[in-house]
């Protein structure tokens, strides 16, 4: 053995010897971090999250319903009326590349998307049909169908209130549509809520944009390659996202209109898989979906059980109303703000009515879901889902594909690494422009964000840090109750321009591209 090898031998012996202690103390460390971090930030957490009084529907939930109920009658059901011309708008039939922005109205589409279907889609939708019964699925899609019109209110005037820059680079977003409109209005506070805005989207940035989603990602590798150190996966996961996210907006749109297409086909596929081996089980699953809604049979609260259990899904998975999605969408390439607002509209509807209810529908067929007579609660191999976390909610989804396809655990953790990453290539963004809102549009201001921002991927792989990913929970709702209520006075900005846009287009004066 030569004087390297020696020393290398040596090394190891080291490492092994330390290594044991070095993971108690980091144990240790984590749990101490947690500890100080839940005692700080548990008050704003429970405020977000506290149930109204005497039921267990948080307010949060009920703030953006609202909100979502408001706009659909106020625009008269403008998701509805405008549908087909947001697919046309899609498509690019009215798309002029001359326009200012840096992206593709799909790009914008497939960006915000990126951001919104996550592990929510598996995972929460598995618990929120565990808790609710099938019934909860109904009012997921209701609420789904009512968040088309916050995106579509939140999205036009993120494209109308945006900055435009020499260099042909676009920021936009609720802190510039809050402090810009306010003071068109001539309405008071509208700096100090854009600041408030930009503070909370950067946490929520960090934490449930960032850090659970590595978090998550690693737990679901490790589950089928064997244990081995977070931190391997969170710089893997680091390094590819800088690669994307250091050449900016065009950059995440150019692996976004490739990576969300194909996660939620190969998603989707293998749920109408599942559903045409079980073809005659479907009937008789929305049967239980809609029997469920009113009556709440067997459910764990009985009816108000499952529309709240339905609500709540629905708003934490498409976070209509937040105010993420308007930033994505304000980087479009159009001189007409209200065609975002179109195209926005389609995210809840791809998200929650469409990948969310393949979710449910696919459980309530498998089987997998069984009634306890006992206690009126739904439980997946003798655990209640009422006492459980997402974590189960994942071996539910799973366990009901692998009812009919033996290897989809493989699938899911393809689906769930994807996810992942495209969440977080999309949070960086909205990140991003909070932070250069905050500090100022420059390389190096934008710089030291995204190497923040790959710093914490590493962290929220190798740690377990709960109370912050609940705090950053909370920033993201946090957001939306600034967003909606900014929106209330806005509202009536979009309404105008709704209303100039629907005339130039019925009288022919706005035309397909190359038709003029």
């Amino acid at each position: 053995m030569n004087f390297s090898q020696k020393i290398l031998a040596s090394l190891f012996v080291f490492i092994s010897s330390v290594s044991p202690v070095l993971a108690q103390e980091a144990q240790t460390l984590d749990q101490r971090v947690n500890e100080t971090f839940a005692a700080f930030t548990g008050p704003f957490v429970s405020l977000i999250f506290a149930p109204l009084p005497g039921t267990s529907f948080p307010w949060i939930v009920l703030w953006l319903v609202v909100a979502a109920t408001v706009f659909t009658f106020y625009f008269g059901f403008v998701q509805f009326r405008y549908f087909k011309h947001s697919i046309s708008l899609v498509k690019g039939d009215y798309s002029d590349p001359n326009d200012a922005g840096e992206v593709s109205h799909f790009q914008a589409l497939a960006t915000a998307l990126s951001g919104t279907v996550g592990l929510g889609n598996i995972a929460g939708v598995a618990v929120a049909v565990g808790i609710g019964g099938p019934g909860a699925t109904f009012w997921m899609i209701l609420a789904g169908l009512l968040g088309m019109a916050s995106k579509f209110t939140e999205c036009t005037l993120g494209v109308k209130y945006r900055n435009e820059y020499k260099d042909g680079t676009v920021s936009g977003g609720p802190m510039y549509y809050i402090s810009k409109g306010f003071k068109e209005l001539g309405l008071p506070g509208g700096k100090i809520l854009a600041v408030m805005f930009s503070i909370f989207c950067i946490l929520g940035a960090l934490g449930g944009g960032n850090m659970f989603q590595a978090n998550q990602a690693h737990a679901q590798i490790s589950g089928i390659v064997g244990d081995y150190p977070g931190w391997i996966t969170g710089l893997v996961f680091a390094v590819v996202v800088f690669i994307v996210i250091v050449g900016g907006v065009k950059s995440i749109a150019r692996v976004t209109e490739k990576v969300v297409p194909f996660m939620g086909i190969m998603y989707v596929g293998a749920a109408l898989v599942i559903l045409l081996i079980n073809y005659d089980k479907i009937g008789w699953a929305f049967g239980q979906i809609f029997a469920g809604a009113f009556t709440g049979l067997g459910v764990a609260g009985g009816f108000v059980g499952a529309l709240i259990q339905g609500f709540k899904r629905a708003a934490f998975s498409n976070e209509a109303g937040v105010g993420s999605a308007a930033i994505a969408h304000s980087a479009v390439q159009t001189k007409e703000p209200i065609t975002e607002g179109f195209v926005s509209l389609l995210e809840p509807l791809i998200d929650t009515v469409v990948i969310c209810t393949m979710t449910a529908l696919v459980i309530t067929i498998s089987g997998q879901l069984l009634l306890d007579p006992a206690t009126g609660n739904y439980i997946i191999d003798g655990s209640q889902i009422a006492t459980v976390d997402g974590n189960t909610g994942v071996s539910l989804t799973s366990a009901a594909f692998g009812s009919a396809i033996g290897w989809f655990p493989y699938v899911l953790a393809v689906a769930v690494v994807l996810f992942a990453f495209s969440t977080m290539i999309s949070w960086s963004y909205y990140g991003l422009k909070s932070w250069t809102y905050l500090f100022g549009e420059g390389k190096t201001a934008e710089l030291v964000f995204k190497l923040i921002f790959c710093v914490f991927i590493v962290i929220g792989a190798a740690a377990s840090l709960g109370p912050v990913i609940d705090f950053s929970d909370a920033a993201i709702f946090a957001m939306a109750v600034v967003n909606i209520f900014a929106l209330y006075f806005l509202m009536k900005v979009v309404k105008r321009e709704l209303h100039s846009y629907a005339a130039r287009l019925n009288s022919g004066e706005i035309k397909k591209f190359g038709s003029h």
